[in-house]
């Protein structure tokens, strides 16, 4: 048995818009995949940890203030 594709839509850093990443959670949802929103104000760990957790294939981020790359800086 096949489970919908499983994707983890996450709001990192301290921007408190969040309406584009409901938005994009609806549609996929819409669109067959299975979405876990994690909400406003997460950190890279904890949305890591949520999509372990999740067993998700995906991550989607939505940061418009271009937070991200001070956020998710590679070490």
């Amino acid at each position: 048995m096949n489970r919908p594709y499983r994707v983890v839509v996450a709001k990192p850093g301290l921007d408190g818009h969040d309406r584009g990443a409901k938005v994009i959670a609806r549609a996929l949802r819409d669109a067959g995949f299975e979405v876990i929103y994690t909400g406003l104000h997460q950190t890279p760990e904890q949305i890591v940890a949520a999509a372990l957790q999740e067993d998700a294939e995906a991550i989607g981020l939505s940061v418009l203030s271009g937070a991200h790359v001070t956020l998710c800086r590679v070490i």
